[in-house]
């Protein structure tokens, strides 16, 4: 493996390098998948998150010292193939946190907030975005509030490091097991992102990245009543359309009134016009020396209501200026005949019968009806 990835370092920085955090070592991977080279091992990926160099790397100046480079050699030494002794490795005490804490994550740390996984993880992809620096292993420890070991781990005395022991042949690229940083525990626990870029606004996704409960509100007696309220409203706006929908297709009917009344008896009745039955029934009074007719209101030109105008004595059409005498004959303006007179009889108890369903008329140029027997009563 060493010679295979020997030379090949991709993107990653040449030694001496300080420590990587997992989205770099992440994006190197993809990298090296995309450009078909040798992917990195788990013993290349702790050497770099610890900042020592890989197996198949020269020693250099890498951080750790001798002490750390020794260590590595004696893990490389237990993975070879033809090794037929295992080396035991005295795991550490504490997690060594490498790296800095920049200005703006002390100031995060000085506000005394802890952060959640998921607001670093949302903070280092937002840092890519930005072609940021990620944060590193001390950043993230102190933001989540955990204790670290800042100091370098001593080296091991080979007396207790090294416990030779015959044992059966190892399998290729085994690398001693190191506990997990923080930054490992923020990056592989939690279900795995299925966006890419920052979520849409409204959606479950973009509400559990900001650390908001895509929940609804709470179901309370008051948001109940509240609900039920707008409920209420939406039906009665509904039902109201729907009667003013069905009330369109309804017939429109106009209440006339009754065609056959009663008006009094012939001695309520002093000669001239009477016009009391106007407004209701549509008709006029007249009485003469002679007999009692009922002149129907009604214009012969259009159809409009004639004005009663006792001070000159005669009828007048407001509408287009006919003229009708005392009697309801036309002698002026457009009309074409006299006005209609309305069918007249006593009643069983003496009072005059008017049937305006009933008129007679007196057409031009033809004989009168107003003679006949109905169109008036005898005074």
């Amino acid at each position: 493996m060493a010679d295979e990835n020997k030379g090949t370092l991709g993107h990653l920085p040449p030694l001496p390098r300080q420590a990587l955090n997992n989205s770099v070592i992440a994006m190197e991977q993809g990298y090296r998948q995309r450009k078909g080279l040798p992917l990195l091992s788990d013993a290349d990926i702790e050497a770099l998150k610890a900042g020592m160099p890989m197996s198949w790397e020269d020693g250099g100046s890498a951080p750790g010292g001798s002490a750390a480079t020794a260590a590595a050699a004696a893990v490389s030494e237990s993975a070879a193939p033809d090794s037929a002794v295992a080396v035991a490795v005295a795991p550490p005490v504490a997690v060594a946190v490498t790296g800095s804490i920049s200005e703006e994550v002390a100031k995060w740390v000085a506000q005394g907030k802890k952060w959640s996984k998921s607001a670093i993880a949302a903070e280092q992809a937002r840092r890519g975005r930005k072609s940021l620096a990620p944060l590193n292993d001390a950043e993230i420890t102190a933001l989540l509030g955990e204790p670290a070991e800042v100091e370098p781990a001593a080296a091991v005395p080979a007396a207790q490091a090294v416990a030779q022991a015959v044992v059966p042949r190892p399998a290729p690229r085994a690398a001693a097991a190191a506990a997990p940083s923080a930054a490992a525990s923020v990056a592989r626990e939690g279900q795995s992102t299925k966006y890419v870029g920052t979520p849409a606004v409204g959606t479950s996704k973009a509400a559990a990245a900001g650390g908001v409960a895509s929940v609804g509100p709470e179901n309370s007696e008051i948001n109940r009543s509240r609900r039920r309220l707008v409920w209420c409203a939406v039906a009665a706006f509904l039902v109201a359309w729907f009667l003013a929908f069905l009330r369109f297709f309804l017939p429109r009917t106009l209440f006339e009134p009754a065609t056959s009344f009663k008006i009094g008896y012939p001695a309520d009745f002093g000669l001239g016009v009477d016009t009391k039955f106007q407004q209701r029934y549509r008709i006029w009074v007249d009485r003469t020396p002679d007999r009692i007719f009922v002149i129907y209101a009604r214009c012969t030109h259009l159809g409009c209501t004639p004005d009663w105008k006792p001070a000159e004595n005669k009828f007048k059409c407001p509408c287009h200026g006919s003229g009708y005498d005392s009697e309801g004959i036309n002698f002026e303006g457009p009309a074409p005949r006299p006005m209609d007179r309305c069918h007249v009889e006593i009643a069983p108890d003496g009072q005059i019968l008017v049937d305006a369903a009933h008129l007679y008329q007196q057409p031009k140029g033809q004989p009168t009806q107003f003679n006949d027997p109905g169109a008036y009563l005898p005074a």
